[in-house]
């Protein structure tokens, strides 16, 4: 008996999960920063039937010598992206440690509008003190303190969202009249670090909300619309699913794929041998396509979806598309996105109210 639809999304970052998976990358250094790089490897994702992309980031770059260094900015390579693709969630990672809330918001909203609202957001944190150097500001010293610059930054990119009512834009020609200023809307939050007036520049998102994803130990649960939730195990997975209190869970899930010249246990020492791949605290399938599909139909049972790190890119992300999705697909085991659906509805997620005017016709109606 098959469990319910898993939705699959998957880290396309980089060359991979490993540090020195450029040494195995199907192509060229220099093609890494490269817009076609990142356009082929979304095409390819989209075309297997992945509910999501995600773009990790941060203000400092990647990796270590004697592997490459840099990156091009998540939200442009998103909206780069959201051009060239009709289906597929895309979701940068924006850290709000340092970033001021504001400009993440319009930034997103400006996604969404760009993608017809297949945006999503995953708030990520800055933990290394040099990033406080680059931003010039003051360090975010402890794990508190950045969770609560997440929290903050959350409350008032939301806010920010709704601060345009969804028929504040008139464009009447006859009247002379762009916007209906009665339906913009100061957000006036003020927390212990800054505050912000609003109302955004940017109108509402055509999802009304971004979806948001983060971790529920570092954002209130009561923020995020998918937790991505660890562990080593199953077990320690279904836990973490079952404390979650999110509308959506999400596994993070680290995979090498035998593929038709090595196995992944081969591949691995093969990039072992420069550096090693970072232990952190997920659940890594090192195998065949089969086992792992295997897996994905567990995870099934206890999470609504997965997102994948592959080891290569190059080399994991065909064997994803050849032989795990068609296999969960058969199984009806896997969720694909439709088009001319917006990533919450691909989800399940109801289109949020605005508050401001939920809040006038409550008024209203007294």
């Amino acid at each position: 008996m098959s469990g319910p639809a898993l939705h699959l999304a998957v880290e396309i970052d980089g060359d991979g999960a490993h540090p020195a998976a450029w040494r195995r990358a199907a192509h060229s250094p220099d093609q890494l920063l490269t817009p076609r790089r990142v356009a082929r490897v979304a095409a390819a994702a989209e075309n297997a039937g992945f509910t999501l992309i995600t773009l990790d980031d941060g203000v400092l770059p990647p990796g270590a010598a004697p592997d490459p260094v840099g990156r091009i900015g998540a939200v442009e390579r998103a909206a780069f992206v959201a051009a060239s693709t009709s289906t597929i969630g895309i979701a940068p990672a924006v850290p709000v440690t340092y970033a001021e809330p504001f400009h993440v918001s319009s930034q997103s909203a400006s996604l969404d509008h760009v993608s017809g609202g297949r945006a999503g957001w995953v708030v990520t944190e800055e933990e290394r003190p040099e990033a406080a150097r680059a931003w010039g500001r003051p360090p975010v010293a402890d794990a508190a303190a950045r969770a609560r610059e997440s929290r903050d930054g959350v409350e008032v990119a939301r806010a920010l969202w709704d601060s345009w009512e969804d028929d504040a834009v008139i464009r009447s020609v006859a009247t002379s009249r762009y916007l209906d200023r009665e339906r913009l809307h100061y957000v006036d939050f003020t927390g212990e670090t800054y505050a912000v007036k609003g109302p955004a520049i940017v109108p509402r998102p055509p999802q009304g909300q971004l979806v948001v994803l983060g971790r529920p130990d570092r954002v209130p649960a009561a923020q995020l619309d998918v937790a991505l939730v660890e562990g080593r195990d199953l077990a320690s997975i279904a836990t973490a699913s079952a404390a979650a209190g999110t509308p959506r869970v999400f596994a993070e899930v680290e995979v090498a794929l035998d593929t038709p010249d090595s196995t992944a246990a081969e591949r691995v020492a093969d990039l072992e041998r420069h550096t090693p791949w970072t232990d952190r605290g997920r659940l890594r399938h090192i195998g065949s396509a089969e086992r792992l599909a295997s897996l994905l139909a567990e995870l099934s049972r206890h999470v609504d979806g997965v997102r994948l790190h592959p080891l290569v890119l190059d080399e994991d992300l065909s064997v994803l598309s050849r032989l795990v999705l068609p296999a969960l697909s058969e199984r009806r085991l896997v969720a694909r996105p439709l088009p001319g659906t917006s990533l919450r509805s691909t989800l399940g997620l109801e289109r949020p109210a605005n508050r401001f005017a939920a809040s006038a016709v409550q008024e209203e109606a007294r």
